[in-house]
């Protein structure tokens, strides 16, 4: 069975910035120098390069938080660089490190914000809040009337994407949005905003110091040196297989090798199909369709096919019937993880291999170690094509910097 699924309408709008600079008083260089970047609609594109380099500002002057000294932003066939701040800032949703939530307002509060300021009605606001608590994968009624000290970190920052998109704006700007959160639920998090663009197709742009985070996200990275002087353009495939100087080898450091798993993604392989049971149904009933199938364990899901456990032929002999208890160490991947992801997950489970998640959650199927290792073999041997990158450059001349930052830096100067 094919992880793959139907593509959606791009709901995004392209972005130019046309020959932009940034010069604050009392500095001799401009924080962002003559940039010419074309963002194409519904595309993520992640912005790295060391810390102090501009790529914050430059995030940032698109939606006129920081306004451009020069030059001019397009959006779609726009040019917004004359309008009321405040009304752009309507039309791009703005994600934050930690969400940036109103602590003294509820979840649904704040993500009708945008909403309540452009008139929307009150049930078309309370429609939209359960629509977006559903995407982001929280339950609406549990989660509506909370308040953000009541939310885990992860939680949080899904409240902040939700807010973000809540009136459906075709560009969503992102600024180090998961750096707060730990590993696994950064991981989660990335997971899910893959589905969330696979789902609606908005123009993101991204920047992150993490080099593995843009190779995981962006389909397309831009690498800035100081005066977010643009390095290199490009595909993660080709930034990886064919970096543009030795800038970009030093920024993306040892093991291009390995960063080259994280190219490939679940959705790209093929999955086993599984049996699928639901809590309560006969143990006995289960193990006769997993024999039948010729497998060694049945996937067990919920009312919306999520899955909450997967136990084997000897659990399920042991069951008069099937538990509804959800197993909190349940090996599972979304279908936009990458397969270095997986195999991560993978490790750790007792069975080899892992169920795999689509929209909503949903349980789409199983990948094993083996389809991981063919695939990982496939990319070694054969780097992936890809059009021409999109116009990315600087009008004033470029400088050669050493690398002497490092990628892992958190700061970012204006």
């Amino acid at each position: 069975m094919s992880a793959a699924e139907p593509t959606t309408t791009v709901t995004g709008k392209s972005i130019l910035l046309d020959q932009v600079t940034k010069r604050y008083p009392g500095q001799t260089k401009p924080a962002v120098d003559g940039i010419t970047l074309e963002i194409p609609a519904g595309k993520i594109v992640a912005l790295v390069g060391p810390s102090g380099c501009g790529k914050t500002t430059t995030l940032k002057m698109l939606n006129r938080l920081i306004e451009p000294t020069e030059g001019r932003i397009v959006l779609g066939d726009d040019d917004v660089t004359s309008i009321d701040g405040d009304e752009l800032r309507r039309r791009i949703g703005y994600v934050i490190q930690a969400g940036g939530l109103f602590p003294h307002m509820t979840v649904a509060a704040n993500i009708a914000l945008v909403p309540k300021m452009l008139g929307w009605s009150k049930d078309r606001i309370a429609a939209r809040v359960d629509e977006l608590l559903e995407l982001v994968s929280l339950d609406p009624d549990t989660y509506r009337g909370r308040y953000p000290r009541e939310l885990s970190g992860g939680q949080q920052q899904r409240i902040g994407v939700a807010r973000a998109l809540a009136a459906d704006p075709p560009v969503l700007l992102m600024d180090e949005p998961f750096g707060a959160v730990d590993p696994i639920t950064r991981q989660r998090l990335q997971d899910e905003l893959i589905n969330i663009q696979h789902e609606l197709q908005k123009t993101i742009v991204i920047v992150t110091h993490d080099f593995d985070e843009a190779v995981k996200l962006g389909d397309w990275i831009v690498v800035f040196s100081e005066g977010a002087h643009i390095v290199q353009y490009d595909t993660p495939e080709r930034i990886l297989a064919e970096p543009a100087n030795e800038f970009v080898e030093n920024f993306i450091g040892s093991g291009a090798g390995l960063k080259q798993l994280t190219l490939s993604r679940v959705s790209e392989v093929d999955l086993a199909e599984a049996v699928v049971a639901t809590p309560g149904e006969s143990g006995a009933a289960v193990l006769a369709r997993v024999e039948a199938a010729g497998h060694e364990h049945a996937v067990v899901v919920d009312d919306r096919k999520r899955p909450l456990r997967w136990p084997s032929k000897r659990q399920l002999a042991r069951y008069e019937t099937i538990p509804a208890g959800p197993d909190p160490d349940l090996p599972v991947v979304g279908s936009g993880a990458t397969l270095n992801d997986a195999l991560d997950t993978m490790l750790v489970s007792s069975a080899g291999a892992a169920l795999v998640t689509g929209r909503r959650d949903a349980f789409i199927g199983v990948i094993t170690v083996e389809v991981v290792m063919d695939a990982i073999t496939r990319a070694r041997t054969a780097a992936k094509t890809a059009g021409d990158a999109p116009v990315g450059t600087n009008t004033g001349p470029v400088q050669t910097i050493a690398a002497t930052d490092s990628a892992s830096s958190d700061g970012e100067a204006a």
